[in-house]
């Protein structure tokens, strides 16, 4: 007879590894060292440093801080390092293939729906939230402007976005951005289902720094019909 949890613990452990070397490589392509990324992330240097070695099994609290100091996207931890990458096989993604991963806080999984590979800017990420469960993501605004949305399947679903609250129910479906902390809590007795859609838009160095006349802007309005921030 099959042995389900010691098939499901060596999984967990196999993704753990894949999240350790993707964060190395991630923090070396950059040339961030351990120190860095503990500045811009907010996670200490020795739980990255575990991380690293497939000596921890870091929470999804834990992981979205990590993203947002290696300015990726959380899902993106997700995938096989370069190294170990093959040709994309092309543009369908089997199930059996997607990569799920557990929150071991949470208790909330998450599957990685999208091809590895693709060249293009949104992923889709499915997620099962146990009953009562609450996950709180401190990150605020970050390098790149990540957009998301939620999409509830089955069940309900708390997302709190900075002050504002919304309830989504079955078939409801949520416009955010990533730029305030943000927190997932199911209210109900039953586990809920929903979808979440990711893209991501990393803004141009000189709508970061520009601080000039709104003539520039016209000039920036020109060049990508989009309006900097600062009018």
């Amino acid at each position: 007879m099959v042995d389900t949890a010691s098939i499901m613990e060596e999984a967990a452990s196999d993704l753990n590894q894949r999240i350790a070397e993707r964060v190395r490589e991630l923090r070396a392509a950059q040339g961030l060292s351990l120190d860095a990324l503990a500045s811009k992330s907010g996670v200490s240097r020795s739980m990255i440093s575990l991380i690293e070695r497939g000596e921890s099994s870091p929470t999804a609290v834990v992981l979205e801080k990590l993203a947002a100091g290696l300015g990726v996207m959380l899902a993106s931890l997700f995938d096989a390092p370069a190294a170990a990458a093959q040709a994309p096989s092309g543009p369908v993604a089997r199930r059996d293939d997607q990569p799920q991963w557990q929150d071991p806080a949470s208790g909330y999984l998450r599957r990685n729906v999208s091809p590895p590979g693709v060249p293009q800017p949104m992923q889709i990420v499915e997620v099962h939230f146990p009953p009562g469960g609450r996950v709180a993501f401190e990150t605020g605004a970050r390098d790149m402007r990540v957009h998301q949305q939620v999409w509830v399947l089955e069940g309900a679903i708390d997302i709190t976005l900075g002050e504002e609250r919304h309830r989504l129910r079955e078939g409801d479906c949520l416009a955010m951005q990533l730029d305030r902390p943000t927190m997932f809590h199911n209210p109900t007795r039953k586990p809920t289902r929903y979808a979440v859609v990711i893209a991501s838009d990393t803004p141009r160095d000189d709508e970061r720094t520009h601080s000039g006349p709104c003539g520039a802007c016209t000039q920036s309005m020109t060049r990508r019909s989009t309006r900097s921030p600062a009018c």
